[in-house]
């Protein structure tokens, strides 16, 4: 999004890295979820998992409070698990977390799983 600012209601902003870090911080805890991969990877960060501080990497948004917004999360996802249950978990949580916190007129949610890792 070019605007690192969302307008929600009377001129109060919500900055792009507030929504990415309530994102991230809901994936991470799902189930199945090993971390958030970075959107665009470059050599040196394929297989990197994101800290809490760089969460807005791994989190896109597009869209605006009349049509509504598309989140977009990018997420390693850990081996042996079921990967369409993950991905319907981390959906139902993002939209949930975003609404109850900021009330964001939500369109969909979009998951991709960027790697399988192993967990230890």
């Amino acid at each position: 999004m070019a605007k690192d600012k969302i307008e929600a209601y009377s001129g109060i902003n919500i900055s792009i890295s507030a929504i990415a870090s309530v994102t991230g911080d809901a994936v991470t805890d799902c189930y199945g979820v090993v971390g958030l991969a970075p959107k665009n990877q470059l050599a040196d960060e394929i297989n990197a998992l994101l800290k809490r501080s760089d969460y807005y990497k791994g989190v896109y948004i597009k869209g605006d409070k009349k049509k509504g917004y598309q989140i977009g999360v990018y997420i390693y996802v850990a081996n042996g698990v079921k990967i369409t249950e993950v991905l319907t978990e981390v959906q139902k949580r993002v939209a949930y977390e975003l609404k109850k916190t900021f009330s964001l007129p939500l369109n969909r949610v979009d998951v991709y799983v960027v790697d399988i890792k192993e967990t230890k």
